[in-house]
């Protein structure tokens, strides 16, 4: 199936040319990351590739992409990736990094790791944001790329912190797209359905979207300069939410 079968692009703006471009991906060493990393270099842009895992970081410098190591799930992780930038152009900042934890009334709930996933999901992308603004006003053109997912629209019950934290960063994407209007500097929503990656290895009862084409979906999206990508499912399910939300969320609440 042809990328462009697999997206709803939303309302167009306008399109933005990626050859040339200087893009950061967090969360760019494996899964959707890693695909929207080569995708963007194979459309001409200069990658930047943020991660914290040494091997995968390591494959990545083999792969020809430069660098940086940085555990988002801290403020001085956040930091560190911040200043490493310093003084640099980037046109592109891809907040992707992302993860789930556990959450089971039934089980003991693990605070601490609890707390580190809503400051990688949420707390890092805003303040990577608001650490790097200046330097993406300061281009003819700029993106903001915030991954979400499809349960940011509907959650299911299984993964409440995570939905939480992506239905949070949906909200943070729409009301920044506003402020940011006329800037220069656009907003992209990126909601991927359930994608093949190494956090959804224990789902084996739903069918997945490759990597690699939900990054195209997403790269595509960028180009034409979309408020949003609603990728694969996410479109079906975006639809079905517009028409009735308690529909929706009692489908997904059972997903």
């Amino acid at each position: 199936m042809r990328v462009r079968d697999n997206i709803d692009l939303g309302r167009r703006e306008t399109n933005m040319n990626l050859s040339g471009k200087t893009a950061l991906v967090t969360g760019g060493t494996d899964g959707i990351g890693r695909e929207l990393a080569r995708a963007l270099r194979a459309r001409g842009a200069a990658v930047i590739v943020h991660g914290r895992d040494p091997g995968r970081l390591a494959a990545a410098a083999a792969d020809g992409f430069e660098t940086i190591a940085a555990d988002l799930s801290a403020p001085a992780g956040v930091e560190a990736l911040a200043d490493a930038l310093a003084d640099r152009p980037l046109d592109i900042l891809v907040n992707n990094a992302g993860a789930g934890v556990a959450f089971d009334v039934s089980a003991p709930i693990d605070l601490e790791a609890v707390d580190r996933c809503i400051f990688l999901n949420l707390h890092a992308p805003i303040r990577l944001a608001a650490r790097l603004l200046p330097a993406l006003r300061a281009r003819p053109e700029a993106m903001i790329v915030n991954v979400t997912s499809g349960l940011a629209i509907a959650p299911r019950a299984g993964s409440p912190v995570y939905c939480a934290t992506k239905a949070g960063l949906r909200s943070f994407s729409m009301t920044l797209r506003q402020q940011l209007r006329g800037s220069g500097v656009h907003v992209l929503e990126a909601l991927p359905p359930l994608v093949d990656t190494a956090m959804t290895a224990s789902n084996t009862r739903h069918a997945k979207m490759s990597a690699a084409d939900c990054a195209g979906a997403i790269v595509t999206a960028m180009e034409r300069g979309r408020d949003e990508a609603n990728v694969g499912a996410t479109s079906w399910l975006r639809r079905l939410y517009s028409l009735s939300p308690a529909l929706a969320r009692r489908l997904m609440l059972r997903y």
